[in-house]
């Protein structure tokens, strides 16, 4: 909610997914998305998991993923980043924190 609500109020739009598994049907759905922002530790299929199912599919090639997590061993970071996530936030963060790390990929408010 605290993420959603960040987005929003910098103005992207915002898709919602209850664990990995919903939000590979959310894309099947609304196809691909600029970002996808993920976490650690999700029911049904973790966002490690997320991150590699996404990757292996050439229709998301170009889509933006960032691991948002509490999670802050050096090992689950590199492993998150060789599975395909172009990012990753530990929490806690603020949004400005949040919306710096999206301007670095290149991702502004539309």
């Amino acid at each position: 909610m605290i993420l959603r609500n960040a987005l929003q109020e910098a103005g992207f739009e915002v898709l919602e997914a209850e664990h990995g598994l919903s939000g590979l049907e959310r894309l099947k759905e609304v196809g691909s998305v600029d970002l996808a922002t993920v976490d650690w530790n999700m029911p049904e299929m973790n966002g490690l998991e997320f991150v590699s199912a996404v990757r292996a599919n050439n229709a998301h090639s170009g889509m933006i993923l960032m691991m948002i997590t509490t999670e802050t061993e050096f090992e689950q970071l590199e492993q998150a980043m060789q599975a395909g996530a172009n990012e990753y936030l530990m929490k806690p963060f603020t949004r400005d924190l949040l919306l710096g790390k999206l301007s670095i990929l290149g991702l502004r408010a539309g």
